[in-house]
């Protein structure tokens, strides 16, 4: 079911790795827009939202609503909220305005920008961009802000982060996915409603590109944009080794990284296996490529699962997040015992089947790879990266 608001949500989304916190924060800064913590609501509901049962029946619906509000990756977006009460507070704002997935996830957003005094909201998780159809779906009027950048520079930046894929095949493999998943919206959404934000311009000149942006969404531009890294979630952020840029002004120092960062052999790599996106996206100056045989594709593809799953409790690893993950999927053969469902439905939702399901769903690692070696969970919040 659909939910239309006054003031048009937006949604930011792109390839992990590709500016999408920085948007977030900046968005963040603008007197009239709300933009809390990357909630991953899309990914981790979304799709198996039939295994509630039945979402008009109270306590199906009361267990879609507490496990969004209770499950973010900041708690309660950093809200001065009492928790013995919040999923109920949520739980009669979202039946106010719609007993839905939707719902839930307007209630908790405008839960957010009544705290911040801002009459609109914003939603940033990256892997949204698997999810336009669902999203447009919930929220017709949505607006939708996709960044893209050098696909070598993310891929450059998966490899020193602490999540994500672990070899070039993987990046590459994921991010042209990522750009291909959004061809369609890109064609066929307005330009009213779909909004393309390039890194490589936005650090060169952001006062120029904010004030485009501004335009889109139909904001006065504001100096105050600028000041992101001064923030609370900027200066968290920036504590940690893989998001360290946000504490500071924009900067164009990490475009071309991967030519400091990449060996040409991954860059042959990279070309083969997304040199025709990067051309439809009109970099240029791609190393020629260097094709894989099926077994050199498997053996990427095997350990970059094992090297995610063992890695995960290592220092600045996200076991914490990946246990609650772990823990839905938990819950969802739970009320399958209990009866709530029985079957996926057909066709399924994605992306349900899909080899990639749990990467999409926003799990780091595949259950298999856990099982494998044995990773137990973690639920102590000092352990969890925010």
């Amino acid at each position: 079911m659909a939910v239309t608001r006054d003031r048009r949500p937006i949604i930011v989304t792109g390839s992990e790795r590709s500016g999408t916190t920085l948007i977030m924060t900046i968005l963040g800064c603008h007197p009239e827009i709300a933009v809390p913590e990357v909630t991953w609501y899309y990914p981790r509901f979304r799709p198996y939202l039939f295994t509630y049962g039945d979402l008009s029946q109270p306590e199906n619906f009361r267990a879609l609503v507490n496990e969004m509000a209770y499950g973010l990756r900041n708690p309660f977006f950093g809200m001065d909220v009492n928790p013995a009460v919040f999923g109920n507070e949520i739980y009669d704002r979202a039946v106010a305005e719609q007993q839905s997935f939707a719902g839930v996830f307007s209630a908790m957003l405008g839960r957010y920008a009544e705290t911040k005094g801002k009459p609109r909201w914003g939603e940033k998780t990256p892997y949204n961009l698997f999810y336009i159809a669902q999203i447009v779906e919930d929220f017709p009027n949505v607006q939708i802000v996709f960044i893209t950048r050098d696909g070598r520079d993310v891929c450059a930046e998966f490899l020193d982060a602490s999540f994500g894929p672990t070899n070039i095949f993987a990046a590459a493999q994921l991010w042209d996915m990522g750009q291909k998943a959004i061809r369609p919206w890109r064609k066929s959404l307005s330009s009213d409603q779909w909004y393309d934000v390039s890194y490589e311009a936005l650090v060169r000149d952001p006062v120029r590109e904010l004030k485009k942006l501004c335009d889109f969404l139909g904001v006065d531009y504001t100096d105050d944009l600028l000041s992101f890294h001064t923030t609370e979630t900027a200066q968290r952020r920036g504590r940690t080794k893989d998001n360290a840029a946000l504490g500071h002004p924009i900067s164009d120092k990490y475009v071309k990284r991967y030519e400091q960062e990449l060996s040409l052999r991954d860059q042959r790599i990279f070309a083969w296996v997304a040199g025709d996106t990067m051309g439809e996206l009109g970099y240029e100056d791609l190393a020629d490529p260097l094709a894989l045989t099926g077994a050199e594709v498997a053996i990427h593809d095997e350990m970059d699962g094992r090297y995610r799953a063992a890695s995960l409790d290592a220092p600045g690893g996200w076991i914490v997040l990946e246990s609650y993950n772990d823990w839905l999927m938990d819950q969802r053969e739970v009320r399958r015992r209990a009866g709530l469902w029985s079957k996926v439905p057909d066709p399924a939702p994605f992306p349900i089947g899909h080899k990639y399901e749990e990467y999409f769903s926003g799990m780091r690692a595949q259950r298999r790879w856990k099982e494998h070696f044995c990773v137990k969970r973690e639920y102590s919040q000092a352990k969890a990266i925010l």
